[in-house]
């Protein structure tokens, strides 16, 4: 399902649009959407982005351009989050504030990581596939584990890599 109100950029690619849920976000150009992906009001995704299937990018999620997102990545926005009031009402949109979190341009998110709240994880940074990321993640940074901590440098990683492919 695609509300009337989402923002698609120019090239978007939801290659199943009815197996998506999106609504009040905003999606820019040539980025690319898969299946079973939700994306709430108040999110945004930059420019030739990749959201992997069963990917979950709640309100307050900004997403710069360029990012990776893996299979069944999961966002959070409230810290303390509750059905219920003290009074045991069912707490409604007025009762919590969003906490925002930022994805800066070109990082990369593993399949299954969990980003909680309130962080940033910055450009060109690597997220560790199930890595659960509980605070900020400096530029460039390679993170992975429970709770993530960093374990390389995204720019000397590649380099090494890329040695390992090229068989010359």
């Amino acid at each position: 399902m695609i509300k009337e109100n989402v923002v698609l950029g120019e090239g978007v690619a939801i290659y199943h649009p009815q197996l998506v849920n999106l609504y009040g976000c905003t999606i820019g150009e040539g980025s690319r959407i898969g299946t079973f992906v939700e994306i709430q009001k108040g999110a945004s995704v930059g420019a030739r982005c990749k959201i992997s299937s069963h990917t979950f990018i709640c309100e307050g999620v900004d997403i710069e351009d360029g990012v990776f997102i893996g299979h069944g990545v999961m966002f959070t926005n409230d810290i303390y989050p509750r059905a219920v009031n003290p009074d045991g009402g069912l707490q409604t949109e007025e009762d919590w504030r969003v906490i925002k979190t930022r994805v800066k341009a070109g990082a990369s998110i593993g399949s299954n990581a969990t980003i909680l709240c309130g962080i940033t994880i910055g450009e060109g940074a690597l997220i560790g596939a199930g890595a659960v990321v509980t605070r900020d993640v400096p530029d460039y940074a390679i993170v992975a584990g429970v709770p993530a901590r960093i374990v390389g440098d995204a720019r000397t990683r590649g380099k090494e890599c890329e040695s390992v492919t090229n068989f010359g």
